[in-house]
């Protein structure tokens, strides 16, 4: 039961965490609460409908290999992302931060209203890597593949990320611009290219939770970022906002607690799961309201 738990609970952390890191790595170079992160997921999941049943169904192929299908959706995302960077929050940019996020709360409903008036509101079922939910017997826990794949491509991904940052140009001038954005610009930092390249990685980051989303439900619906990016969006302040090491460690502690009380609670308080979970969360920041992992020294946008 224990080793049935750990792997709930790593499969569901580690899609928080990497939802969360999403949020915080803009927030990071921009001091930006990107709430239209949740339609990226949405738009990313109904990408995958033309290229995985309709239009290869017309021309009577199958669903596009996985080898080409996720660079395409990985693109995608980032690509979409890039986009509302250029004609949103660019041409923003000197504006306060509460025009910033107005600005992100009307483009995640401007895409939203884009979704509904191109698929409308009923779900729509999704057909992708079905053989995936059957289990695995690993000790005595049944786990199912999609588990597995999601637990290892998280590991791969936040190592990844962990390179990119730390050893790669575009990676350093992040971290600086994460610890003092207006230093970072005299020092030569280009803000275009680092806003640009934050902004890529967290509409990549989006298409992956969406891959993940889809895999385990077969079901697009304009609404399916919404909670997840609430659960993000409470891993970034648990975390420390800007902290993308915050970010991770939260988006993987709330999803082992919400495993635990899932399996912990009492059949009749299963329903109330999220508002123990919160509880929680309200008990963490009564505490600690800077985060438990809060920047040293960070500083606001210039």
């Amino acid at each position: 039961m224990s080793l049935q738990l750990a792997f709930d609970a790593l499969a569901l952390g580690g899609i928080y965490a990497i939802a969360a890191l999403g949020i915080a790595l803009i927030f990071g170079v921009m001091r930006l609460v990107n709430f239209a992160h949740g339609q990226f997921i949405a738009c990313a999941v109904f990408a995958l409908i033309v290229p995985s049943t309709d239009a290869l169904a017309r021309l009577g192929l199958g669903l596009l290999p996985a080898p080409v299908l996720i660079p395409l959706i990985l693109g995608f995302g980032a690509c979409l992302a890039v986009a509302a960077e250029a004609f949103v929050f660019r041409p923003m940019r000197n504006a306060s931060p509460v025009a910033l996020m107005v600005g992100s709360f009307a483009l995640g409903v401007a895409l939203q209203n884009v979704l509904l008036v191109l698929y409308g509101g009923r779900p729509k079922a999704v057909s992708l890597c079905a053989g995936l939910g059957h289990p695995v017997d690993i000790g005595n826990a049944h786990v199912p593949i999609l588990q597995l794949i999601v637990i290892a491509a998280v590991a791969l991904i936040l190592v990844s990320l962990a390179v990119m940052l730390r050893h790669t140009r575009l990676g350093l001038e992040m971290r600086a611009a994460a610890a003092d954005f207006g230093m970072a610009r005299m020092l030569g930092v280009r803000a275009n290219r680092v806003i640009a390249g934050a902004f890529a990685l967290s509409g990549a980051l989006a298409a992956v939770v969406a891959l993940v989303m889809v895999a385990q439900t077969g079901v697009a619906d304009v609404r399916m970022g919404g909670q997840i990016m609430l659960v993000a969006f409470i891993a970034t302040v648990v975390g420390g906002m800007g902290s993308l090491s915050g970010a991770v460690a939260a988006g993987l502690g709330i999803g082992g607690v919400s495993a635990l009380l899932q399996a912990g609670l009492p059949a009749e308080a299963r329903p109330f799961r999220d508002a123990f979970l919160y509880a929680a969360v309200i008990l963490v920041l009564l505490f600690r309201p800077q985060g438990l992992f809060a920047p040293a020294g960070s500083k606001p946008r210039v």
